[in-house]
């Protein structure tokens, strides 16, 4: 079953002779509980198709729909209760609110909905991230494995159906890496829940159930794994 639909997403910035276009005519569709690796050169296009599948950003034309439902038919109020709710967001340069720490950080979007914290959903994730004792430590207290750890920790909080992840492993050394992408993984399989990673790292590529290849804003190859 389809879970994500992207129509004909076009995204050009500028206007006139210096206009770019990031992204081109881009179509495809992501089942549920799939695990897709979109690869591609700097500059091919597919953090900006992050931004635009996570609502962080609108297209210049074409559509994401998301369980049904077209994301840009919303108001930027809505879209940012979606982007809390509906999707979790993951960047490879952490984005943690340097004064609060690693609990505050990982309830700060249910929080931010004025909801109630689950607090078994918190301890579990804790436990799992291997955060344990670092509850009340600030970022600057934490390595920078322990930051793409909260940082995930933020994006499970709501149980979203849709994980983005824009290069989660950037920043981090070979044996963090392998434990990020396994933590994602994880929640991939156990949880159901559809995981989509921009990346350029071929290794994480071979982990996944998918690979789309983006070059000039465009899809060049999209093939799924045996």
């Amino acid at each position: 079953m389809n879970i994500l639909t992207i129509e004909h997403l076009t995204r050009v910035y500028g206007t006139g002779p210096t206009a770019v276009t990031a992204l081109d005519d881009v179509s495809f569709t992501v089942d549920a509980g799939e695990f897709v690796v979109i690869v591609g050169s700097s500059g091919s296009g597919k953090s900006t198709l992050m931004h635009l599948m996570g609502g962080v950003d609108r297209p210049t034309s074409g559509t994401v729909r998301l369980q049904g439902q077209d994301i840009f038919a919303r108001s930027d109020e809505e879209l940012a209760v979606f982007r809390r709710r509906e999707v979790g967001l993951v960047y490879q340069f952490y984005n943690l609110i340097p004064v609060l720490d690693v609990v505050e950080n990982m309830t700060l979007p249910v929080l931010m909905d004025g909801r109630a914290v689950n607090e078994d959903r918190l301890a579990s994730l804790i436990q799992t991230l291997g955060l344990t004792g670092r509850e009340h430590h600030l970022p600057n207290q934490l390595s920078g494995g322990q930051q793409q750890r909260v940082a995930i920790g933020r994006a499970l909080m709501n149980a979203p159906a849709v994980i983005l992840a824009d290069e989660p492993t950037g920043n981090l050394d070979t044996k963090n890496s392998a434990e990020i992408m396994a933590l994602l993984r994880s929640s991939n399989r156990q949880l159901k829940q559809t995981l989509i990673v921009i990346t350029h790292d071929e290794d994480i590529a071979l982990m996944a159930d998918r690979v789309i290849a983006i070059e000039d804003g465009r899809i060049v190859r999209d093939e799924r794994r045996a």
